[in-house]
């Protein structure tokens, strides 16, 4: 079951992550959760290996480096060419920069961010890229700023969990897909009870783990916004040395805790779809 914590504390604290993040790979040194060479850290076990090395060398290195997601959606949402794009939560720009290349000169790209240095880094990491459908916009994912019925697929990477109002983001990634058009996003889910202590941790729902929804959740948000055909694939299962490894980083003691979480957060990709038959107001 979801934790309610305040949605301005949160937005602050995700804030803050990310434009910490976009300095340091801007700065020349790794992230700080993706676990790139340069800084000494280990590798996440939420944020590392996601993407391979022919999807690597598509990209700028400081794109690659600003990756904080939790999967690659890109690689399994089925993208065509002229198709237009939304990613919510876009960061440094890599997904939006591998869906530009699978849409084609036809299609467009746009990826949507809150933070001033990661759309900074995004604005470079295009410049790199050399493509020219893309834009990236300053906003936040329960305010979209693009109009109704103008998008043919939405994507994100571990940034839905970090709202503190997921029902308005379902919502609004309602309202601006096409009808016909296609929710496609990676994200942290809970199967089963989780102790308190994680809940409530404001670093940890920073990291995508606390503000994680369960399946059973995720699944019926969804259907509240209207979405169809939902399914939830389990792409990755975090263990308990992986529980251990990121409760220590934040502090918490982990030899207690990590054990009960053993197996129930999982990275997952998250599939729906607005019915063709909607009517909009």
């Amino acid at each position: 079951m979801s934790v309610k914590q305040n949605p301005d504390e949160v937005k602050d604290a995700v804030r803050e992550k990310y434009a910490t993040a976009a300095t340091r790979v801007t700065e020349g040194r790794a992230s700080c959760c993706s676990g790139a060479p340069g800084d000494g850290g280990a590798a996440d076990p939420i944020t590392s290996n996601l993407y391979d090395a022919v999807q690597g060398a598509e990209v700028p290195d400081t794109a690659l480096a600003a990756s904080l997601g939790c999967g690659n959606p890109t690689a399994l949402a089925e993208l065509r060419p002229g198709e237009t794009v939304l990613d919510l939560g876009s960061g440094g720009g890599i997904d939006v920069l591998l869906s530009a290349r699978r849409v084609g000169p036809l299609g467009m790209v746009y990826g949507l961010d809150m933070t001033d240095e990661m759309l900074a880094l995004a604005e470079e990491n295009k410049r790199k890229s050399g493509l020219t459908n893309v834009h990236f916009l300053k906003g936040e994912i329960e305010e979209i700023p693009l109009p109704t019925n103008s998008v043919d697929v939405i994507i994100s990477n571990c940034v839905i969990n970090l709202s503190g109002d997921k029902d308005r983001v379902l919502r609004e990634a309602f309202r601006v897909l096409r009808p016909g058009g296609r929710f496609a996003v990676s994200d942290v889910v809970v199967r089963g009870e989780v102790p308190a202590a994680i809940k409530r941790s404001v670093e940890l729902w920073v990291g995508c783990v606390a503000g994680a929804l369960s399946d059973t959740e995720y699944l019926s948000k969804l259907a509240a916004a209207g979405f169809e055909d939902a399914e939830i694939e389990v792409t990755r299962v975090y263990k308990a040395e992986d529980a251990a490894e990121l409760l220590q980083a934040q502090g918490i003691g982990a030899c207690a805790i990590a054990c009960e979480v053993d197996g129930k957060f999982v990275s997952a990709f998250i599939r729906a779809r607005k019915p063709i038959d909607t009517a909009q107001p």
